[in-house]
């Protein structure tokens, strides 16, 4: 995930500073100048600023003063609580912020090597699919010799004006971290993926066990070293920052530092107990203003908590912004929740391991239909299947597969002011087996994810065994822009990009001709197949019960579909005598009156058992889409009937891009 970065702007940190040791001049950012432009979008609100490096401010300046720390964090005079709340986390994780301060030993001002400091420092964004390395000069806005923006309880400590500076430089101006999103920033610090949880919706404050399934859920990120963060949806202006009685201030982004379950009782027979409680711990970016209700830090409930644990907590009675609640209680007052995971693809963890697929695509107006990529979201009907198309396999019975779409961020600018995101979102379509080129008619769609206009869109979502198309898309057709898509899953999903829309011309296309017609082949179900007995042969069960029937055991089928040499097999259905299969295949046919082969066979240990088989013809004339076939034998018995019938949908067009 970190393992290296791109120059943003082609700027290399090791080649700039040591232009400036050699001349002994200080860096001076000439991309993120000491100008109002580098604060504002148009104009400056806050009076005179003085730019200033830290040295101008302090006669003992560091990055760290006691090592890194959720308390460092002070918000200033910027409505950037969201950020300061995602630094928050991020000091809690020694192995995230070495990531985004990379080299900070180097980068430490050193009294006993002082010309070794050249005003230049450097940190590092996961931005749009890749890290990016940041460089600043140490200039920083002023007023009345005070930090305007981010600062530290240590007034010589400066790595969180520093890294508020150098996301700044990204985002285009320090206004431009107004006002934004939290779970943004957890991936620009990170490179995981963000899951926000709408608390009402998932009433997690009435449901005990839901709530408790949530808490397991939360306790797991954390643990993995993932970073969380939480807010109280205001829903008016006048609600912005209004302080509740209990202290929690509404529409304010709270760092989540610790989730733990917690021992009540004293000494060893504490240990005994098996009633643990579900805590979470958080922080006011503010430094201030905390929780006063029940294990709010000087509430009678600790006494209830031996001094050892107390301890372990880290339990202190002062005004710091850090509280703990117990989660009944925070799922009661928190209504916004955003899990930001580190996906894990190491093949070496202990943990649970993800198959990563990254795909990069364009939203890009044309006119031609077959050749538009901006068709909007499945409201606009005619031109949904005209955006870009993404087809991925699930090849387990059934697996958790986690989609993430992201947009890629219009930058501030001072004309513009800050750019605005569109409104994005994706529908995920179950298609046939062997699909390899575009859709053209929408099929079984089993998933879709909210539309907004935020940077992300993140899906959670339980699929059988199949394939699948993703369809990212903006709300409204027309509307351009890049994105990325990432898709994880428990096994490789051989995720690609869908790009022609039927097969191609080749030089053999003279000789082995073209196809006529596209025929999609959707077998639905079985009824009454032959059962088998404890050794695997086959019996019919008649309405007649005998001994032998009750042991006869149904059978485990599965079909294979067979046109012009091209095969589509289904999964195995474990048990049934009446499997629902639900699978298609398509074909793109040069010989129109070939039949098309459906055989279902019985799953067996050594071999596998015959048990029906029918041949369909279609041509496009045909009215009659669905039919319920009985089984044939095969070979010399094939007009024989065979236990059971089979229901099948063919649909045949002689325009290969209408299916």
């Amino acid at each position: 995930m970190f393992s290296s970065a791109k120059a943003f702007e082609g700027q290399h940190y090791s080649t700039l500073k040591r232009q400036c040791l050699q001349s002994g001049a200080l860096f001076e950012d000439p991309l993120f100048p000491a100008v109002d432009d580098s604060l504002f979008y148009q104009g400056n609100r806050i009076g005179r600023v003085h730019w200033k490096r830290p040295e101008e401010l302090c006669d003992d300046p560091h990055l760290f003063v006691d090592g890194i720390s959720a308390h460092d964090l002070h918000q200033g005079q910027l409505g950037n609580c969201w950020f300061v709340a995602a630094c928050s986390s991020l000091a809690s994780r020694e192995s995230l912020w070495q990531k985004v301060i990379p080299d900070w030993k180097e980068q430490e001002w050193d009294p006993e090597k002082a010309d070794s400091y050249a005003g230049i420092f450097h940190f590092r964004f996961w931005r749009f699919g890749e890290w990016v390395d940041v460089v600043i000069d140490d200039r920083l806005p002023t007023v009345d010799n005070q930090l305007v923006y981010c600062h530290s309880n240590d007034s010589n400590e400066f790595w969180s004006a520093l890294v508020e500076k150098a996301y700044a430089k990204v985002y285009g101006c320090y206004e431009a971290l107004d006002g934004g999103n939290t779970a943004d920033a957890l991936v620009d610090f990170t490179g995981g993926v963000s899951e926000p949880m709408d608390l009402l919706e998932g009433q997690f404050a009435q449901d005990e066990t839901a709530r408790n399934q949530l808490f397991e859920r939360v306790l797991k990120v954390h643990n993995r070293d993932g970073l969380i963060s939480c807010s109280i949806r205001a829903t008016t202006v006048e609600d912005m920052e209004a302080r509740l009685d209990c202290g929690l201030v509404k529409g304010h982004a709270y760092a989540v530092t610790d989730v733990r379950k917690v021992r009540l009782g004293h000494g060893l027979l504490a240990y005994f107990k098996s009633e643990k409680l579900h805590m979470i711990r958080m922080r006011n970016p503010w430094g201030e203003k905390e929780w006063s209700g029940p294990w709010s830090d000087s509430s009678e409930e600790w006494k209830k908590v031996s001094k050892s644990e107390r301890e372990k907590l880290g339990v202190t009675v002062q005004d710091d912004g850090e509280f703990w609640m117990n989660f009944e209680d925070f799922c009661h007052y928190f209504t916004d929740l955003i899990l930001c995971r580190l996906i894990n693809t190491s093949y070496l963890s202990i943990h649970k391991t993800w198959e990563e697929e990254v795909m990069r695509g364009l939203w890009l107006h044309r006119d031609e239909p077959l050749r538009n990529r901006a068709g909007g979201c499945i409201n606009h009907k005619t031109t949904f299947l005209q955006n870009p198309q993404y087809v991925f396999d699930v090849r387990k019975v059934e697996d958790e597969v986690l989609i993430c779409l992201q947009q890629k961020e219009r930058r501030a600018t001072p004309k513009e002011g800050k750019g605005e995101n569109l409104a994005i979102g994706f529908d995920i379509h179950r298609v046939e087996l062997n699909r390899k080129y575009r859709m053209h008619s929408a099929q079984q769609k089993v998933a879709g994810s909210i539309y907004i206009n935020s940077r992300c869109v993140f899906l959670r979502k339980e699929l059988k065994e199949g394939r699948y198309v993703i369809i990212p898309t903006t709300f409204d057709p027309g509307q351009q822009g890049e994105f990325l898509l990432r898709v994880f899953t428990d096994v490789p999903s051989d995720c690609k990009e869908l790009t022609l829309d039927e097969p191609p011309q080749t030089c053999w296309t003279g000789m082995c001709g073209y196809p006529q017609l596209v025929t999609q082949v959707h077998v639905l179900s079985a009824e009454g197949l032959q059962g088998q007995d404890a050794n695997g042969e086959l019996h019919c069960l008649i309405s007649h019960k005998t001994h032998s029937d009750f042991c006869t055991r149904a059978s485990d089928p599965y079909v294979i579909i067979t046109c012009e040499g091209e095969k589509v097999r289904s999964p195995v259905h474990k048990d049934t005598r009446c499997p629902n299969f639900d699978i298609k295949g398509i074909f793109y046919r040069k010989k129109p009156k070939e039949g098309i082969h459906i055989e279902i066979y019985n799953k067996n240990v050594i071999v596998d058992t015959f048990l029906g088989q029918v041949t369909l013809f279609s041509d496009p004339n045909d009215r009659q889409e669905q039919h319920t076939v009985y089984l044939k034998d095969k070979g010399s018995r094939q007009d024989n009937n065979l236990p059971g019938t089979l229901t099948v949908r063919v649909i045949t067009c002689t325009t290969l891009t209408n299916i």
